[in-house]
């Protein structure tokens, strides 16, 4: 048996199905004529898939990028995670403001999946511990979904296996004792609710028993079917023994959510295969390791004491043992830093006591890993530096990346096929051979065939704008898309001081030349986050008067792009002309989206922040639109102290800009309704907003001033998609497997299920 890797994720952001699965198995004209030849339009059934939206954003789709190279590349992979009722909130703008409704994308059924009652499993919660013994838990059992991962071209289809709540049918006999009957049955619910809805936030932490819950059933669920599928070789006598175990199984915990599992198999190892500590502690450590995804404060997750005490009185047990022996190495190591021991310790003891998850999976792995280059120096030198002083061995890079299948393949057949006549296919599983489209920079006919495309894709979306939000957009002018979560660190109200200003300069002479520019903002605001609210809501409202102002015209138009989902971003990036990528340097992890635009030959304005860094290196500087500070210069300017009113009053249109935002010009039937945006940019704006304005309005004049050079334009397009190869991720893939999980990823196409088998 070779090594399987097991990803554990809380989210899996799929989109639709069809589509990716019949490319990646090769059938995709042969559908498409098929349909056609009895009258039918595969596109309309395409239509009517759902999105699978079981994400909240790149971490969600980070994953299904995963299975989809984890399958290319024949790894024996399994995805674990969570088959939620509901996903992500459909987003409805009404009245100027975000609305959320269920999505109930399981109403008509999902063809894709299998259930596997055959594989039900109990996870048990609750209960005390009695002399090491876990005793009297609840428990609720785990049905087991499983949907096929089809690799590209190469017969490999792996699986991914969402875990659904489901009640125990022993009914409470309690009830049944006091005659209750009906009450015990509709209490069967409070088992099932564990799975029903996908908690969405993305970047911050809830420390809510359900998202505990849920944790620990997916957890649970996985690390028993790991442990069965361990132990039942597949020829020969069952194991039962364990020295293979970190030989045959790797894990990989996407962020904390999973951090669980760590517990989880110590407690396996110790209570159920009675294991002393330290053999089972080596299994464990070699086993597992952790993914970091964030370093803003406010998403570290660090749940009560005592909420795991109640819910997972031996788990806790368990992470008080762990704590203490390392907390004793770090002794050793650090003789008397008590300092140092307070800041390592898994349980944080100011104020209400906690458990420091992150701390709990960097002491439980083999490896650690951030997602682009800068985020991993960050992680070293600033939130794990203490964890890196005594462990520089564990700590890696691995830059994300995204799958070329669905992020050009799928998604832009115009851009697949021009690329394809000029360097073949090999580039699909391959990416870097995209390399080769460099020289052709200096050829006109394929610069021009490059500017067709995007031309003819801008054309779609510019008709389904007009049908959706009977906007009248000019496709000849600058599609400028600002495409992501909505988040302060993201900086969605940069782009909105764009746009004023834009609007300002047109309005201050309207005979100007002007570049003319369609700016698109989409994404969800978590549905607590009143911040991120006020900021869709200021967008909506400039672009209300943007939009009807007849001075502007044609010039300039905003539009905010409702329920932004996967299937959105297919249509919506390859008719890109500028990506906007603004978050403040050092708080964007890496970033995806990105990669997506570059990808599709979309120009980027940015700053120094996650992977664009890297971008910027593969592409050369003069191919991208950098602006800003960078991490030094952000450190810098917050020891010194930001003062936002320095920049107010130094610089004119800012100034302009945020006296009309707060007199109610935006919103004359609520003269006070941004007066809360206002004051965080005044007064406590964590993300430096204004000493980023100067430097980002001149690059945008850049940007305009590069766009009335059509041809100019294009070739630097060309050298963004050229450049575009490191960021598959097939390479992430290969990374994570050769120095993270020790397997070597495999090009070999296997028998077709017609074909005989060696």
């Amino acid at each position: 048996m070779r090594e399987r890797v097991y990803y554990l994720s809380l989210e899996y952001y799929m989109g639709r199905t069809l589509q990716n699965t019949m490319i990646n198995l090769g059938i995709q004209s042969a559908c498409d004529e098929a349909l056609y030849q009895v009258g039918l339009d595969i596109e309309e059934l395409q239509d009517i898939e759902e999105d699978a939206g079981l994400g909240n954003g790149g971490l969600g789709r980070l994953a299904a990028c995963f299975l989809d190279s984890m399958a290319t590349i024949g790894l024996a992979a399994y995805g674990y995670g969570i088959r939620y009722e509901y996903g992500i909130f459909a987003q409805r703008i009404k009245n100027g403001g975000q609305t959320e409704e269920p999505d109930d994308w399981l109403r008509f059924g999902n063809p894709w999946e299998t259930a596997r009652p055959e594989y039900v499993l109990p996870v048990c919660m609750y209960g005390r511990v009695d002399g090491g013994n876990w005793v009297h838990p609840q428990v609720v059992f785990a049905m087991p979904y499983d949907t096929p991962i089809p690799g590209y071209a190469n017969n490999v289809v792996n699986t991914l296996r969402l875990w659904s709540a489901m009640s125990p049918s022993s009914f409470n006999l309690q009830f049944f004792n006091n005659g209750d009957y009906i009450q015990a049955v509709l209490d069967r619910n409070l088992a099932e609710n564990i799975s029903r809805v996908l908690y969405p936030n993305d970047n911050f932490f809830e420390g809510k028993e359900l998202r505990l819950k849920q944790q620990y059933f997916m957890v649970s669920a996985s690390v028993q079917d790991i442990m069965r599928r361990f132990k039942s070789a597949r020829n020969g006598p069952k194991r039962t023994t364990f020295e293979e175990f970190p030989n045959k199984v790797a894990i990989q915990l996407n962020d904390t959510h999973p951090s669980l599992a760590i517990a989880e198999l110590m407690r396996v190892f110790l209570d159920i295969e009675k294991l002393p500590w330290d053999t089972a502690w080596d299994i464990v450590t070699r086993t597992c390791a952790y993914t970091n995804h964030t370093v803003l404060p406010e998403a570290l997750e660090r749940w009560p004491v005592s909420m795991l005490g109640n819910m997972l009185p031996r788990h806790l047990e368990i992470i008080y043992d762990i704590n203490w022996k390392f907390l004793d190495k770090v002794n050793h190591r650090f003789p008397g830093d008590l300092e140092r021991l307070r800041r390592m310790s898994l349980v944080e003891e100011d104020g209400e006591k906690r458990v420091n998850m992150a701390h709990l999976a960097i002491v439980g792995s083999h490896a650690v890993n951030g997602v682009a280059a800068l985020h991993s120096e960050i992680i070293k030198r600033d939130i794990f530096k203490d964890f890196f002083d005594m462990w520089p061995e564990k700590f890696q890079n691995k830059t994300n990346g995204i799958t070329p299948r669905r992020w050009l393949l799928l998604c832009n057949p115009g851009l697949s096929d021009a690329i394809a006549e000029k360097i073949g296919e090999e580039w699909i599983t391959h990416l870097d051979e995209l390399a080769k489209l460099k020289p052709l920079v200096t050829d006109a006919n394929f610069v021009r065939t490059v500017q067709k495309v995007k031309q003819e894709n801008k054309m779609r979306v510019a008709q389904m704008l007009t049908k959706q939000y009977e906007i009248e957009v000019n496709p000849a002018s600058m599609f400028d898309i600002h495409v992501k979560r909505i988040h302060e660190y993201k900086r969605q109200l940069l782009n909105c001081l764009h746009v004023i200003t834009m609007y300002n300069r047109i309005k201050k002479d309207p005979s100007a030349p002007f570049v003319p520019r369609t700016v698109m903002v989409g994404g969800k605001a978590a549905p607590g986050y009143h911040m991120a609210k006020q900021i869709i809501r200021l967008i909506l409202a400039v672009g209300n008067i943007v939009n009807n102002d007849p001075v502007v015209g044609n010039k300039l138009k905003v539009i905010y792009l409702e329920n932004y989902r996967v299937t959105l971003a297919e249509r919506i990036i390859p008719a890109a002309d500028l990506s906007e990528q603004i978050s403040t340097a050092g708080t964007e992890a890496s970033g995806t989206g990105n990669m997506k635009f570059m990808l599709n030959g979309a120009l980027t304005i940015g700053t120094l922040d996650g992977a664009n860094i890297e971008m910027r290196e593969e592409m050369g500087e003069e191919n991208i639109f950098i602006f800003g500070m960078n991490v030094d210069e952000v450190e810098a300017l917050k020891a010194r102290g930001y003062n936002a009113h320095e920049y107010y009053n130094k610089l004119p249109e800012l100034r302009q800009c945020i006296d009309m935002i707060s007199s109610g010009f935006f919103s004359p039937h609520d003269i006070n309704m941004f007066k809360d945006v206002v004051d965080m940019l005044m007064n406590h704006d964590r993300f430096l907003l204004f000493a980023d304005y100067e430097s980002y309005i001149r690059c945008q004049d850049e940007v305009s001033k590069l766009y009335m050079n059509q041809d100019a334009w294009a070739r630097k397009a060309i050298m963004n998609i050229a450049s575009s190869g490191k960021f598959s991720s097939d390479r992430t893939i290969a990374e994570y497997a050769r120095e993270i999980w020790g397997v070597e990823p495999s090009m070999e196409k296997l028998p077709a299920p017609h074909e005989p088998r060696e």
